[in-house]
């Protein structure tokens, strides 16, 4: 199982009951669909025992240091990510560029693709592609703060509301 969490933007709260979350799930892996934003919402993260992938957003503020932090837990920032879990070939971009992402998306090349920006959760499955929005972790544009749950072996993704 895997925990898809994206547009947290500085708010401790929202990431640390997240992360509870996921620790309660019995997730393997989190990944972070990007604005995360600023160094110090790194600490955070370091209080889950599994491995983490994350790309930049459209709104990360200092970039530099937000490497640095996050190179202690062994992650990389990047833009856009791909790899493979238990088979499964995976794509990780914001979605602040919708042509990019729509090219991703219909490449064919990933049985999943998380993206986010929106701040709208939305799963959808585009040909053999289960894209997967987890929506708004911070809950600042909605009101809602939101995560997904992604299950490999069954390929699909439920959104849950924190």
């Amino acid at each position: 199982m895997i925990g898809v969490m994206a547009d947290s933007h500085d708010n401790i709260e929202a990431i640390e009951k997240a992360l509870e979350f996921f620790k309660e799930s019995g997730v393997d892996m989190v990944i972070h669909g990007g604005d995360i934003v600023s160094p110090f919402t790194v600490e955070s993260f370091k209080k889950i025992d599994c491995e983490i992938r994350a790309v930049c957003g459209n709104n990360e503020g200092d970039l530099a240091n937000l490497n640095k932090k996050f190179e202690e837990l062994d992650v990389e920032l990047s833009d856009f990510l791909e790899f493979q879990y238990d088979e499964v070939n995976i794509a990780v971009y914001h979605g602040h560029n919708p042509s990019i992402l729509d090219s991703i998306v219909k490449s064919a090349k990933y049985d999943v693709v998380v993206t986010a920006h929106t701040h709208t959760p939305e799963v959808t499955l585009e040909e053999n592609t289960l894209v997967v929005n987890p929506g708004e972790t911070c809950g600042y544009l909605t009101g809602v703060r939101t995560v997904a749950l992604l299950d490999i072996k069954e390929m699909k993704a439920d959104i849950r509301e924190l």
